[in-house]
């Protein structure tokens, strides 16, 4: 057991009066009922996470895999890190493991979040949140399709740029990021969590300029854009809502509105045609945080249609109580199909 997982237990069971929102803000009490899907198979070849998941135009989904982070299990603690390619044309799509390009530090490779963007010229570039030496940078790459490959075009390192969890580009060289926590020693993380304290944020970051543009949050966590590209989406995983911004032409974003919902809310995926929300879930952050293999973490899909409206529509479309899938991060949907990501056990590709 890891020391902060030691301090979750022993901080949530034994301190008072913080003791009941620190339960809260874990869920520490829930359970899920199950809800199947028809034609799920696990993903053969992905055995120690596929925390994020970003599906291009063209039915290309990449997938990070191998994250290591504080408090939180690893099925493969001592192997760096991966990124997958998974082609959702394909009757039975495999994982194909994208080389990366001579130069990079793959030793330290520990990816997290991940963003795509398509340029004008039809290149492919993925940001990747990258934790070496449970450090935070975010690493710029191309992908180059017909060798299954990835060049490293850059690392990104800023002050401002501390604890990051998630990335969404806005271009070849820039992205809003959020930090889930203000600081980055697991120790005072902990205490960060343990004691409610609202100091994580949301940074925008280009070339030019890198400025917090919001504030607030108990973890941010996943964050998105609008097909229309006129709203960010962002997740508090410990407040269990996402924050709807408003996004300005200086890249500055202000707050529309809040959605309440009852489960730990991770990476936040958008269907292009839809504008609906598609996000992975943690019913009981408990569980996740204090690894038991007799209790396993749960996993959670939910679908969010219309939220910019009076009444959202929200849809519980998978639940497991990790017999299957343990902690789920990510859901993605290509037409009809979903594959839903993890953050330490396996991939599973459904459809709907």
């Amino acid at each position: 057991m890891t020391e902060i997982s030691t301090c979750f237990k022993t901080g949530c069971v034994l301190f008072n009066p913080a003791l009941s929102s620190c339960r809260n803000r874990l869920n520490a009490s829930r359970e899920v009922a199950p809800v199947s899907l028809p034609n799920c198979r696990l993903i053969k070849g992905i055995e120690a996470g596929s925390e994020d998941i970003d599906i291009l135009p063209n039915g290309l989904a990449f997938i990070s895999s191998g994250l290591k982070y504080p408090g939180l299990k690893s099925f493969a603690p001592d192997k760096p890190g991966e990124i997958f390619l998974l082609d959702l044309n394909e009757d039975n799509p495999r994982a194909v493991e994208l080389r990366i390009s001579r130069g990079f530090d793959l030793a330290s490779f520990n990816p997290h979040g991940i963003s795509t963007y398509v340029d004008k010229d039809d290149t492919v570039y993925l940001f990747v949140v990258n934790h070496p030496h449970l450090k935070s940078t975010v690493e710029l790459f191309k992908f180059v399709e017909d060798d299954n490959s990835l060049v490293h075009l850059k690392t990104i390192r800023h002050d401002l740029l501390t604890s990051v969890n998630d990335v969404v580009a806005m271009g070849p060289d820039s992205f809003y990021a959020t930090n889930d926590h203000y600081f980055s020693d697991f120790i005072l993380m902990f205490l960060e969590m343990f004691l409610g304290l609202t100091w994580s944020n949301v940074v925008y970051y280009s070339p030019k300029e890198v400025k917090e543009v919001a504030s607030g949050f108990y973890s941010a966590n996943g964050i998105n854009i609008s097909p229309d590209k006129k709203y960010i989406y962002v997740a508090d995983i410990l407040d269990h809502n996402v924050y709807v911004m408003e996004k300005h032409a200086n890249w500055s974003l202000t707050h529309v509105k809040t959605l309440q919902l009852d489960t730990l809310v991770d990476n936040l995926s958008i269907d292009p045609h839809t504008g609906d929300i598609w996000t992975g879930c943690h019913p009981n952050g408990m569980k996740l945080f204090y690894y038991d293999p007799e209790n396993l973490p749960a996993s959670e899909v939910l679908r969010i249609q219309n939220i910019l409206s009076e009444e959202p529509v929200v849809t519980r479309v998978y639940s497991d109580n990790g017999s299957v899938l343990q902690g789920s991060s990510v859901a993605s949907i290509y037409g009809r199909k979903l594959l839903i990501g993890t953050v330490f056990h396996r991939a599973l590709y459904c459809d709907l």
